[in-house]
């Protein structure tokens, strides 16, 4: 009999062992000098660590995901560089912290104030590939500020089609929908209406994009899928009734699992599209999420959610596959999202603006088994509930809902065996790296929105 630490155990050597095979039987790949991929960066909303089959996901199929990690790079220590969209959304396009900006402070943005935007002319990674030669577009979510001037034509994508805020209704409702969920969509400026669901829609513009597949091109396919309204492929009516984001009252676990299902699907879609062009060997998809799973999403092993700087709240699905230049692995490297920015211009063949350095690493060499996997010091914070956290190796400390703590992530992915007082030099020197990171970082404005986490239970810390 096998007990659920020896499981656990025997799956992490096990996938210690996938990974030295992997890179051992890869030498021609490391060796090889890969010419520049298309990239396509899929980026899911609200998608927990276990909700897709490759992850642990039990209850329902994502075939077309799960192929990517099985001629991939999965990474079990993927991370969000926030628990909330609108911060890693920016910490992802610039690679940098999104704390340095007056725009990452919103968490996440829920304001009309047209001074929220990325500065005029800030490189972002969409500009940076356009510069080394690559066509660029954003089919699906923007979320980095509801400025007309600021949107993502105006910071490196050549083609828009999507939403600039942090949501919108699946189906197009005739009244033009409520308030918490706008029918808003825009055809690279212009506002337009479309029949159907909203990520099948999404999946076909990306193929109409992706086109003959004239390249380089950079493609940024960010689903709304699985974020609320909770809305599964033909319920108009629960799209038709759906008033309010916060609404309690509505989805289900059956739901959830047909959203995810039908992105799966239109990953599955772009996935084709790139096969019929005989593009696939030579095109790096990556797939990943905005933050952690909400009320309906599988987080297991972790614990925490959405809003909370808990793993289950930060820790996400991340997968890479480019048969041409990465070999099919289980990392254990810890990367966020930060990161995509210097590790996706090295694929590439071009590189950060100097005068804006990333925080992000590029992790390319490791990815490709070139290096080995890197020692990380992540830092994150959320206004809500005085949230902090550092991850250095496999140390956190973490401070929320009042209370400090102390975790060993390699034996307690769970944070629930509180080392603190055990290590007590450990946690004083993570608590004095933290602060000294965050002195460096722009302050919170008294006004500043907030992630409402509801009803915090200080017993959960």
């Amino acid at each position: 009999m096998i007990l659920a630490t020896d499981r656990r155990e025997l799956l992490r050597g096990a996938g210690a062992l996938a990974l030295a095979g992997a890179l051992a039987g890869c030498d021609a790949l490391a060796q090889a000098a890969p010419r520049r991929p298309n990239i396509i960066f899929i980026l899911a909303d609200d998608l927990g660590y276990a909700d897709v089959g490759c992850y642990g996901q039990r209850d329902y199929p994502t075939p077309r995901i799960d192929s990517l990690a099985a001629g991939g790079v999965r990474l079990t220590q993927g991370y969000a560089s926030s628990c909330v969209c609108s911060a890693t959304r920016i910490a992802l396009i610039t690679g940098r912290h999104q704390q340095r900006l007056p725009v990452g402070l919103e968490e996440p943005i829920n304001t009309l104030d047209p001074s929220l935007r990325l500065p005029p002319g800030h490189p972002t990674l969409p500009s940076l590939l356009r510069l080394a030669g690559y066509r660029t577009a954003l089919i699906g979510k923007w979320h980095i500020g509801l400025n007309p001037a600021a949107g993502p034509l105006d910071y490196g994508y050549d083609r828009f089609f999507g939403y600039p805020g942090g949501g919108t209704n699946y189906y197009q409702q005739p009244t033009g929908g409520t308030p918490a969920t706008p029918d808003v969509l825009f055809d690279d400026r212009t506002q337009v209406r479309r029949p159907g669901y909203l990520t099948d829609i999404l999946g076909d513009e990306a193929v109409r994009w992706i086109g003959n597949g004239q390249g380089p091109f950079f493609l940024s396919l960010h689903f709304s899928a699985p974020h609320s309204p909770w809305v599964a492929p033909g319920d108009q009516a629960a799209a038709a009734g759906w008033t309010d984001t916060f609404d309690r009252n509505r989805g289900s676990l059956a739901t959830f699992a047909r959203m995810v299902m039908a992105m799966d699907e239109n990953v599955g879609k772009v996935l084709d599209a790139v096969d019929r062009l005989g593009l696939a060997n030579d095109t790096l998809v990556v797939f990943t999420s905005d933050n952690g799973g909400d009320r309906f999403s599988d987080m297991w092993p972790l614990t925490g959610a959405k809003g909370e700087l808990l793993e289950g709240g930060i820790r996400v699905p991340l997968i890479l596959r480019w048969p041409a230049g990465l070999p099919a692995a289980t990392s254990p490297q810890v990367m966020a999202s930060m990161d995509f920015l210097p590790t996706l211009l090295a694929a590439a063949g071009g590189a950060p603006d100097p005068g804006f350095p990333p925080d992000g690493e590029d992790l390319l060499p490791t990815l490709r088994g070139l290096a080995p996997v890197r020692a990380r010091r992540l830092f994150w914070r959320h206004r809500t509930a005085d949230q902090a956290a550092i991850r250095d190796g496999d140390w956190k400390y973490l401070r929320l809902g009042g209370r400090e703590h102390l975790f060993d992530l390699s034996r307690d992915e769970r944070e629930r065996a509180d080392r603190k007082a055990d290590e007590p030099q450990r946690f004083s020197a993570l608590k004095a790296a933290y602060e000294a990171w965050n002195a460096t970082m722009l302050p919170y404005p008294a006004n500043s929105y907030s992630y409402d986490i509801k009803d915090i239970d200080a017993d959960r810390y």
